[in-house]
């Protein structure tokens, strides 16, 4: 039987977690998967894997990077701010802040989408507190009590304990999704993360033929 749950390594200031996140949740709940959402620290995974902030990386990787996201956001036909007011931004807080809501039994995937959305359509700074209270507040959330229990040990080593899982796993970079030990990186492997789980559930894989010609 294959498994019932699908691991879900993100950030949330990455741009390209906002894009997949819906069409992700669609898909796991497609196939009946569980996530288990494991926010991360972005920064402590690309120190050991070789990955740099937006802001070291060569220039005309930095252009490209621009190129997709206009590219992106017209095929899916979701806004998003190319040049956003907080980008790059801290977003710990805002980690914290999913994985309370997580421990809470709370609607954790409208509340990354919220905060997603602040940093990519709404131009809103993530690591400010009060930003994250009123995010919160506005999707149902008790905002000022969310926050406060971000200071609990018990958030701050779920945080560690999915960056360390996720270093150990060889991931690299947001999102990753990890289904029965493979790993899927970034919403653009949304397609082939689905081809692999219609193999596995035993479902029609013609659509995903891949080396089918377009001529």
């Amino acid at each position: 039987m294959p498994d019932t749950f699908i691991d879900y390594f993100d950030a949330m200031s990455s741009p390209w977690t906002y894009l997949g996140h819906r069409r992700f949740e669609a898909i796991a709940r497609d196939y009946g998967l569980t996530i288990r959402h494991k926010p991360m620290d972005l920064h402590k995974v690309w120190s050991v894997s070789g990955g740099l902030p937006l802001r070291q990386r060569a220039q005309q990787r930095q252009d490209y990077r621009h190129r997709e996201l206009a590219r992106w956001s017209e095929i899916l036909g979701l806004p998003c701010n190319l040049n956003p007011a907080f980008h790059p931004v801290a977003d710990r807080r805002a980690c914290y802040l999913v994985i309370a809501a997580m421990q809470q039994g709370l609607d954790w995937s409208g509340l990354t989408n919220a905060v997603l959305r602040a940093v990519w359509v709404e131009d809103r700074n993530i690591a400010d507190h009060p930003t994250l209270v009123a995010i919160a507040d506005e999707n149902g959330f008790d905002g000022r009590a969310l926050l406060d229990a971000t200071q609990q040990a018990a958030v701050h080593d779920e945080y560690e304990a999915n960056t360390a899982e996720a270093i150990r796993l060889g991931v690299f970079g947001a999102p990753t999704y990890v289904y029965e030990g493979e790993l899927f990186w970034g919403q653009d492997r949304l397609q082939m993360l689905e081809w692999r789980l219609a193999q596995k559930h035993s479902r029609d894989t013609d659509k995903f033929d891949f080396r089918r010609s377009r001529s």
